[in-house]
């Protein structure tokens, strides 16, 4: 992004739209893998279960370290926001992610209990790791705006068509803040500590 580029622009927290699909994943993840784990399945339930716990710290270990270098890149370049751009609510980022993503999170749920009669419970356990490696990754970015000692933000109309992906190609920055602006801490969680999301 251009320093001198100063229009008024709505700004997302880039962790919380990181985050916003962790919640839903892990719970649809543990769901399935509750369900999926009463069948014996054609492997049986141990190797079942086995099978899940290998894809769920797989999954996990992916999704969190996915495109960190491109993070990094975009957080060491991000221009100060200016005073009259708009920054998004907490609530609004996850809101939208998760009403664009609703139907793919159904649909990875259904696969999921779907594929407990081959394999039980391990649908279920990647789906939730997937959503482990989404926590994990929000907490990466966290730790390093308390580093920096900024909040880092995206233009919202640089995210994608579903609200997702504040890494991916069409971005070309993100913008800084003080630590405590805006309504989520680092790493995208709620301020108040009595919530849990």
């Amino acid at each position: 992004m251009a320093r001198g580029d100063r229009r008024v622009q709505g700004l997302a927290r880039v962790a919380v739209v990181v985050r916003a699909g962790a919640a839903p994943m892990w719970w649809f993840g543990v769901l399935a893998a509750g369900v999926g784990v009463l069948p014996p399945g054609i492997t049986g339930r141990r190797i079942g279960v086995m099978a899940g716990a290998a894809l769920f710290i797989i999954a996990a270990i992916v999704v969190s370290y996915t495109r960190r270098k491109r993070y990094t890149v975009l957080a060491r370049a991000a221009a100060r926001a200016g005073k009259h751009d708009v920054l998004q609510d907490r609530a609004v980022s996850v809101r939208n992610w998760r009403r664009a993503h609703r139907w793919w999170i159904v649909l990875a749920f259904a696969v999921a209990l779907a594929s407990a009669a081959a394999v039980p419970a391990a649908g279920g356990m990647l789906l939730a790791g997937a959503g482990t490696g989404l926590r994990l990754k929000a907490a990466w970015l966290g730790r390093r705006e308390r580093a920096d000692d900024v909040l880092l933000w995206i233009r919202v109309d640089w995210l994608d068509k579903r609200h997702g992906a504040p890494a991916g190609k069409p971005v070309k920055g993100y913008r800084s803040t003080g630590i405590a602006a805006g309504d989520a801490t680092p790493g995208g969680a709620r301020r108040r500590s009595d919530v849990f999301a």
